[in-house]
């Protein structure tokens, strides 16, 4: 389905150069879930952002189901089959919960289906559906939204930026069984181990570098070994 090939990133940090991304490989096949994980700053969120277009790689290649889309807009990503969720979820003034799904589903969508995507994520859709995207909602209200308008798309490959960030334990505890059971394949930047422990590969970033990426046996244990190093510092610290 996916394969990334060789990706560097150079991004210009107030006149000075910095290699964001440093050659970047791996593959992805259908339906499976990839969590990204890695220290704050170590490219999970530009990594993202390439491989939907949002920004354009220094060099490299993103190949998605045998086809080169390394220079395509968002919204050739779009069509092909990709769907995107911001760490941050963007607000739209005068556009209602349920005009922004059906606009996310190219309304092929059933109103039953919006409301179980919203009960899923803790939303009663009686009280959503009609409400405007707007500030009047709270972070963890828009960011919900956001998730199920992606939902909604049933795309063949969903990238969520750190999908957890202001959502209550409940609905967390249903977002894990949402990328548990969904057909679509997942790549999902995220610290939280709940979701880490649902993926079928993990990779590890570390200073824009792939340190370790393998199937989920195979790498949990060396996430495992730098947290519990990360607490003995701090205590001897």
């Amino acid at each position: 389905m996916l394969e990334v090939k060789n990706i560097n990133y150079y991004a210009e940090e107030k006149g000075v150069k910095k290699h964001i991304l440093k050659d970047i490989s791996f593959s992805l096949n259908d339906g499976e879930n990839l969590v990204i994980t890695g220290h704050n700053g170590s490219g999970k969120s530009t990594l993202l952002k390439i491989l939907m277009g949002i920004y354009k790689p220094t060099s490299g290649s993103v190949i998605f189901n045998g086809q080169d889309v390394t220079n395509l807009s968002i919204d050739e990503h779009a069509r092909l089959g990709m769907a995107f969720s911001f760490q941050t979820p963007v607000t739209f003034k005068g556009l209602t919960v349920r005009k922004m799904l059906e606009l996310a589903s190219n309304n092929s969508g059933k109103f039953s289906d919006y409301c179980d995507t919203l009960s899923k994520l803790g939303l009663c859709a009686r009280e959503y559906l009609d409400r405007e995207l707007n500030n009047k909602l709270s972070g963890g209200e828009q960011k919900r939204i956001e998730i199920a308008s992606v939902l909604v798309r049933n795309a063949k490959l969903n990238l969520f930026d750190e999908p957890e960030a202001g959502i209550d334990i409940w609905s967390f505890d249903n977002l894990v069984e949402i990328f548990n059971t969904t057909k679509s394949a997942n790549i999902i930047v995220s610290h939280q181990r709940r979701l880490i422990e649902q993926a079928d590969k993990i990779m590890l970033l570390s200073n824009g570098k792939i340190e370790q990426f393998d199937v989920k046996e195979k790498v949990i244990g060396r996430i495992n070994e730098n947290n519990s190093c990360s607490k003995l510092n701090k205590r001897n610290s």
